[in-house]
């Protein structure tokens, strides 16, 4: 039934209450955050911690694995500290040191008066007059209230009036707002910090129970669902972190080492800075970078330290972004670039720099919960790294999409990693069925439709056009391996198999079948395809003008099984000795039932790909030819063979009249055989030969029922086939098969009776083409042939004779 396009108010109450729990949650967020960040950043230690807990466990045991892994962390901490502490107290006794470097990098800054910049060279000549030792300024003559005038002479001029002063004292500072100013501050880290490690503590020795009481709390029944949402949600996040603590320590340690090679002070706290802040995305890296850029202009008084630490920053930021952090992270968190930016803005927004910190984490756990629970998949397709549209959502996309015609491009680049095949089943195909959805559902009106058909049909007749490079021979193309095997070599082509593409119903059918036409066609196969609008009837009587040997009707939803059961029914009932085969494209559902009523009502297979068709239509291929198409007997059989021996030339010797004709056929057509033969009620006797191996040659006969010559007797006309190997009737003739003959033409030679008796026939060992005017000369040969048997016939009182002595 279509689809109402109306909006009822359920819909638009749903959008509200979406609007209102989406505030609610960022509004607990925020305000929650003195409760939520410690319970975050215990819980992500936890994931980062817990691989190492479970390799201690085993000799350790829980309660000795967690003491163990807090001791390493508090020896790690306070030695980190200790080491820290000290190279923080050297840095603050060597800063008052760097201030002639600070005043020699400011006066070298020469600026000129005028210009762009007259308002910075003003800046800058205040900030010098500022230095310890700059000119000192005009002085200038006060006088403090109630003070004797000085003796300082005064320029000549009025006098100048005293301005009165007034002194303000400051009052004490409170020590209690002083301690509440610094202290606070840092007790309120350390609280934080020792809240973190409480939690972090608990959650580690009681993982399982809180583990089992989240699945029992949010699972609601399906455990094997949150169970794999929660193992990889675990997964990745604890990945993430230990590739993170990888990247960011070999980020570190080269900062160090560099800046002490470059002479900037203290560069072991600012590698250990650097490890830090890098856990801070986008902006971390920057602030680390920043503190030994500034020490670099202020400890040495050249400009060379300065443009080295830039440089090893720079350097180091290409190498960990373009090769350290590609080859350890992958696809590890499974989030979209631009997924994490949001994520970290919205999140630093929320929680500040702890935010910016959980950020990628907490993403990595909403994708997982988006791509485990059917009601937050939104989560999935905002956030994650996977494809946003298959490529057959995008090639419909760009079909529908009016005057781009841009669906060639994404065509080529399918091709480039897939097969043809591929392209067909996974691509084309669902593109069609989506679409007749679409129509019956209002979404896609019949303009657009045809627009559509028509496109697709551009697009198959320029894959048409191009060589087949590849052929699908294999099942595997349907695991879109993108990799065909090249076609087998001519000799060991199957035979050629003719066969007839027809749709069940519509066009869609119909484009259906022109797919499995091309890809048949690569493989070698003889197809033709009808066109969707034709009724069965129309279709039926295609079949019988054309003669092939498998019909495969093709049905794309919403055409149903209804009407592949019906087309199949009349062709089975027309053709009781035809194979037919019927394709349910990209079907997926009710399968095996379908299949079993098809081949009730009369079929050979069922496909459900294009791939698994062209397999199995080469296993056809020699059901069809296992038994060799033998030659009918002409009606007048009984006065042929009797006009044959009136002829007296069975079993008699080889004569230079024939022997000429044969040597000159095979010269003139250039064959290795040829042959004028006799056909007999039970043989084939050779009364001339030329080429033919050394056995027959001596035994000048073979059985008839094994001959090509037969089928000229049975047609008396000129028979022609230019592939043995690739004819229906003579693919597995053990003759032809034994003899490796490949082409055959042949002439009926007649009595004076006109009954046909025999052949004048070239074979060869290879297909060739035989043009018209070949056929006309074989036919003048024939017929020389013909008359010279008719110099042959014996009087009318010698036949009995001639007959009792056969």
């Amino acid at each position: 039934m279509p689809v109402s396009k109306t909006k009822t108010t359920a819909d638009a109450l749903l959008g509200l209450w979406t609007i209102a729990l989406a505030s609610f949650v960022m509004g607990a967020l925020y305000f929650a955050r003195e409760i939520l960040i410690p319970l975050s950043l215990a819980v992500l230690l936890t994931f980062l911690l817990t691989p190492l807990i479970t390799r201690l466990e085993r000799w350790l045991g829980r309660i000795g694995a967690v003491l163990a892994v807090v001791a390493l962390i508090f020896t790690a901490t306070g030695a980190a500290g200790y080491v820290l502490t000290q190279q923080l107290i050297d840095l603050v006794k060597n800063v008052p040191t760097y201030k002639v470097n600070i005043q020699t990098k400011l006066r070298s800054f020469q600026t000129t008066k005028g210009g762009a910049f007259s308002k910075f060279a003003d800046t800058i000549d205040e900030l010098k007059q500022e230095l310890p030792g700059a000119e000192a300024p005009v002085p200038v003559v006060t006088q403090t209230l109630g003070a004797p005038e000085t003796a300082t002479a005064s320029p000549p001029g009025p006098p100048v009036a005293a301005v009165p002063v007034t002194v303000v004292q400051s009052s004490k500072s409170n020590p209690m707002d002083l301690a509440q100013t610094l202290v606070a501050p840092l007790l309120g880290a350390l609280g934080t910090a020792a809240l973190v490690l409480l939690l972090l503590i608990c959650m580690l020795l009681q993982r399982e129970d809180l583990r089992s009481r989240l699945i029992r709390l949010i699972g609601q029944g399906r455990i094997s669902a949150t169970t794999r949402a929660m193992v990889d949600a675990g997964d990745r996040v604890s990945r993430y972190l230990r590739m993170q603590l990888i990247v960011n320590v070999t980020y570190g340690i080269p900062v160090a080492i560099g800046l002490y090679f470059i002479g900037v002070p203290n560069a072991a706290l600012w590698g250990a800075f650097a490890i830090v802040l890098r856990f801070i995305p986008y902006v971390g890296p920057w602030i680390a970078a920043a503190f030994p850029i500034v020490l670099a202009i202020a400890a040495s008084p050249g400009w060379t330290p300065l443009l080295l630490t830039i440089g090893l920053f720079v350097v180091l930021e290409l190498l960990s972004n373009n090769v350290m952090e590609p080859w350890l992270y992958g696809t590890s968190t499974g989030v979209s670039s631009i997924a994490l930016i949001v994520a970290a803005v919205f999140w630093a927004w929320l929680w500040g720099p702890v935010g910016l910190v959980l950020a990628t984490p907490l993403t990595v756990c909403l994708v997982v919960m988006g791509s485990h629970i059917p009601r937050l998949a939104f989560l999935s397709v905002l956030l994650s790294d996977e494809q946003a549209l298959t490529p057959a959502e995008d090639c419909y996309h760009r079909l529908l999409t009016v005057g781009e015609k841009d669906e060639m491009e994404l065509i080529e680049s399918y091709l480039k990693a897939n097969s043809l095949t591929a392209l067909y089943d996974s691509v084309l195909l669902p593109v069609i069925a989506r679409a007749e959805n679409d129509l019956l559902s209002d979404s896609l009106d019949a303009e657009q439709r045809t627009q559509i058909e028509q496109n697709l049909r551009d697009i198959l007749d320029d894959l048409g056009m191009r060589p087949p490079v590849v052929a699908v021979i294999d099942a595997g193309d349907a695991d879109d391996t993108g990799e065909d095997a090249p076609p087998p070599p001519a000799s060991a082509t199957a035979p050629a198999c003719r066969v007839y593409c027809l749709p069940s119903r519509a066009n869609r059918d119909e484009l259906a079948g022109m797919m499995l036409a091309q890809l048949l066609e690569h493989q070698g196969f003889a197809v033709e395809s009808a066109g969707g609008k034709l009724v069965a009837g129309e279709l039926l009587g295609l079949v019988e003008k054309a003669d092939v040997d498998v019909v495969c009707i093709s049905v794309v939803a919403p055409s149903t099984v209804i009407h592949a059961r019906y087309l199949c029914t009349k062709l089975r009932t027309a053709f009781p000795r035809l194979k037919i085969a019927i394709g349910l494209w990209g079907a997926t559902e009710g399968v095996t039932e379908a299949s079993k009523r098809l081949r009730d009502s009369g079929a050979d297979a069922v496909f459900t790909t294009l791939a698994d068709a062209v397999v199995q239509m080469g296993h056809l291929v020699p059901l069809l030819l296992d038994s060799m198409v033998s030659a009918p007997l002409p009606a007048d059989e009984e006065d042929r063979l009797a006009a044959l021996l009136r002829l007296g030339l069975l079993d008699t010797g080889a004569e230079p009249v024939f022997d000429r004709i044969t040597t000159k056929l095979a010269r003139v057509f250039d064959v290795p055989i040829a042959l004028v033969s006799l056909v007999d009620r039970d043989r084939l006797f050779f009364k001339s030969q030329t080429g033919l191996p050394d056995d027959l040659a001596i035994a000048r006969q073979s059985p008839r029922d094994v001959s090509v010559c037969g089928h000229v007797i049975a047609g008396n006309e000129v028979l022609v086939v230019e592939d043995l190997l690739r004819d229906r009737r003579f693919a597995n003739n053990p003759f032809v098969k034994a003899r490796n003959l490949r082409f055959y033409a042949g002439a009926p030679l007649r009595a004076p009776g006109s009954q046909p008796i025999g052949s004048l026939c070239l074979l060869d060992t290879k297909p060739r083409v035989f043009t018209e005017r070949e056929k006309r000369l074989l036919k003048e040969y024939a017929s020389e042939v013909t008359e010279e048997f008719a110099r042959r016939v014996p009087p009318p009182e010698a036949a009995p004779a001639v007959a009792g002595q056969a």
